[in-house]
């Protein structure tokens, strides 16, 4: 959801009793987003949102009382998990804490405060704005991905009754929900890409759609790799797209993703959509540590930090080219990246053909990782990617089986063998998406 919200007025309800609940995957940390919203007016108006110190906030403001901040104590910043966020309200209860409990992933955290005895609510206000994705003024747009999205109308309900603890794993998971909607509660699937705003409860509460809304395949059950907000060298680039478009502005700016690993075979994908039109200075590859250094030092391919196809096809390792004659890359091309961790290799492509006349099922001519770890190796390698040039401002989006660039979807829909992602080229045979389905089978095969 990362430029758009949905949308819809709100009927009469209960307006002291009700419970939000949804799963959450983030994108931007770096400023205030609100997963809901509902807005009344200018002094009628709660925000359910991550702050910019990454705290659950609610904002409220009830009959033009002074702006309420109630926070909690704990930050939410974990870009590469999905959370189960349950905020469950009655405000009719005499003890203060019992009018608002906040649960994630079943934990029950503590606020900094609690709203007035009867304060009302407003979810259920006949003609409020209710937003998913917003914080009802169609602003602190969400950046990320929701999945399950209940609204109920008139019950205080627990994270239990939404999600269980798996009895295998230990990690808490969905659930279907079996209590009553209320007469303005909703469910949200997000299962038909034509109509995202379709109420699943039985009440036909459905949301309309405000920008371009994208349907993604990472969800609570498979969690995808993207790009990671919290491990970069930027002083001026941004992350968007649910961390799968990086924008590097004008500096040396560098960047590693969420997962990684040490043993299997793996395949991503990445396009220069926006920028200088030398793609030269620009790099993408693998990194075997977090980028714990700044400027021209932290780069990807310089010493202790990886190693990296230019855009002119030389490969760059420990700040020089051993390798050159691999595919030329610019804005627009697709980059095929194939990561053989079997056998040490890695391989690049252009645009469905791979470069070097290089094969990544028989291991021909890729380029050999094999004690390119250096100093601070941590044992894994995570895909990276790098623009060296302090005066180029690129666009680099990034596809790990989402099936998307940005917002747009691939054209031709390939699959790996396992079928679970979704690339725009066939993937090579025994290779897969760094996803937690396809890395629990590379474990435990």
């Amino acid at each position: 959801m990362a430029t758009t919200y949905l949308s819809r007025t709100a009927t009469s309800g209960n307006n002291t009793t009700g419970t939000f609940s949804a799963w959450i995957k983030r994108g931007n940390l770096s400023s205030t987003q609100c997963p809901i919203g509902v807005a009344v007016d200018g002094n009628n108006f709660i925000n359910i949102q991550f702050n910019s110190s990454n705290q659950l906030n609610l904002r409220w403001y009830d009959d033009g009382s002074p702006d309420a901040n109630y926070n909690t104590t704990a930050v939410f910043r974990d870009a590469s998990a999905w959370y189960h966020v349950v905020i469950a309200f009655d405000t009719t209860q005499s003890t203060s804490s019992d009018r608002v409990k906040i649960y994630v992933n079943n934990t029950q955290y503590s606020l900094s405060g609690y709203p007035p005895q009867n304060n009302t609510i407003m979810f259920n206000t006949a003609s409020a704005t209710l937003e998913v994705g917003s914080s009802g003024f169609a602003n602190s747009i969400f950046d990320g991905s929701m999945a399950h999205v209940h609204w109920i109308d008139g019950t205080q309900y627990q994270a239990s009754d939404f999600g269980e603890t798996d009895a295998t794993t230990g990690i808490w998971k969905p659930k279907g929900f079996s209590g009553s909607y209320g007469t303005n509660g909703f469910f949200l699937k997000f299962e038909n890409s034509g109509a995202f705003g379709t109420d699943s409860s039985g009440n036909s509460n459905n949301f309309t759609v405000n920008g371009t809304m994208t349907q993604t395949i990472d969800t609570p059950s498979n969690v995808f790799c993207t790009m990671n907000a919290l491990d970069n060298y930027f002083t001026g680039g941004t992350f968007t797209n649910g961390n799968t478009t990086v924008q590097m502005t004008n500096q040396p700016a560098h960047y590693t993703a969420t997962f990684g690993a040490s043993t299997g075979k793996w395949y991503w994908e990445g396009k220069m959509s926006a920028g200088n039109n030398s793609a030269e200075y620009n790099i993408v590859g693998v990194a075997p540590n977090v980028t714990d250094q700044s400027g021209y030092a932290g780069a990807l391919g310089a010493p202790n930090h990886g190693v990296g196809l230019r855009g002119n096809g030389n490969v760059w390792y420990n700040d020089s080219q051993p390798e050159t004659g691999w595919n030329t890359w610019n804005q627009g091309d697709i980059v095929m990246i194939a990561l053989d961790l079997d056998n040490q290799k890695i391989f690049w492509g252009t645009n469905g053909t791979w470069g070097k006349s290089s094969d990544p099922v028989t291991g021909t001519n890729g380029f050999s990782i094999s004690g390119k770890e250096g100093s601070k190796s941590s044992g894994f390698w995570f895909p990276a990617g790098c623009c060296r040039e302090i005066s180029q401002t690129n666009t680099f989006q990034w596809n790990f089986g989402n099936g998307y660039f940005g917002t747009t979807a691939v054209s031709s829909a390939q699959n790996p063998d396992d079928g679970i992602e979704i690339f725009e080229y066939d993937v090579t045979a025994g290779y897969r998406a760094l996803c937690t389905k396809s890395i629990n089978e590379e474990e435990y095969s």
